[in-house]
């Protein structure tokens, strides 16, 4: 029997559900005086939890883009969807034709103690568009993080657990949407499966690699044993690669499936344990 999760989407040609991120308050003034740009970052509101417990704990990283270089965050907001951070940046001595060449770019994540941090959204500014002469104070929603951390591509795989024959199977359906590594604008993807036990590598499977596809269907199933007393130590990365002959393999993207991974993922495991013997599917943004 073959279940699809609830909000996972059985059309693949149907885009993902637009998710509201929130909005974010800041403002904005330049000194012709100090030859000084003042950002100020002053609180965000609504916005998506991104933690098991239902909460976020966010921040905000500035750039003043192109320079990615040099980049100024505010401090993190434990539990907290509606944060008041009231941080003022400087960027002195900065020049003000050198400044209307600049577009603000905020990005805001919620901090991870243990892995890499998850990006909640993006506002950017061209700041050629603002009378910078006068403070200016705004609202903007936050749009999906566009550095590669939201389109990396989605992937649609099963979970099956079998009590009785201690196993759980990985089926990699298809993936849809990704991120081209190649010059040609396309990819030879892949998909690896390792099984770990704590932070142990305990077996590897993979699938074929498909040649010039941004949206493979592999239909490929493994099976792990996996007694029933080491499932709360168990995780599943699933890593979908992209095939170079020439140099080394580059990664798309990657999932974690454990009782302590992300919202997605610990909903996929729960649906897992709670319908043994049912294949449970479920589609998951690709994580860098």
């Amino acid at each position: 029997m073959l279940m699809l999760s609830p909000g996972s989407e059985e059309d693949e040609h149907e885009g993902p559900v637009c998710e509201k991120l929130g909005r974010i308050q800041f403002s904005v003034g330049y000194s012709f005086q100090d030859s000084t740009l003042t950002v100020k970052i002053l609180k965000g509101q609504d916005l998506p939890a991104k933690d098991f417990s239902g909460t976020s704990d966010p921040f905000v990283k500035i750039y003043l883009l192109p320079d990615k270089k040099h980049k100024l965050e505010t401090k993190v907001k434990r539990k907290n969807l509606n944060p008041h951070w009231n941080e003022t940046f400087l960027f002195e001595g900065f020049p003000y034709e050198k400044v209307v060449q600049r577009t603000l770019y905020l990005q805001v994540l919620d901090y991870d103690r243990f892995s890499r941090n998850d990006p909640i959204g993006e506002v950017s500014i061209p700041l050629n568009k603002l009378d910078l002469a006068n403070m200016q104070t705004f609202w903007k929603e936050l749009k999906p993080c566009s550095d590669g951390s939201g389109s990396r591509g989605d992937l649609l795989l099963s979970l099956c657990y079998n009590p009785t024959a201690n196993t759980i199977t990985v089926n990699i359906i298809k993936a849809r949407n990704l991120k081209a590594m190649d010059i040609g604008g396309t990819s030879d993807p892949y998909v690896k499966v390792w099984l770990m036990h704590k932070d142990k590598r305990v077996e590897k499977k993979k699938t074929v690699v498909m040649k010039r596809c941004l949206n493979p269907v592999f239909n490929e199933s493994f099976p792990f044993d996996v007694p029933a007393h080491v499932l709360r130590e168990t995780t599943i990365i699933i890593t979908v690669m992209d095939k170079d002959r020439l140099s080394r393999n580059d990664v798309i993207g990657k999932i974690y499936l454990s009782w302590k991974s992300g919202p997605a993922e610990v909903k996929h495991w729960k649906d897992m344990i709670s319908h043994p013997r049912t294949t449970v599917a479920q589609w998951h943004s690709l994580k860098a």
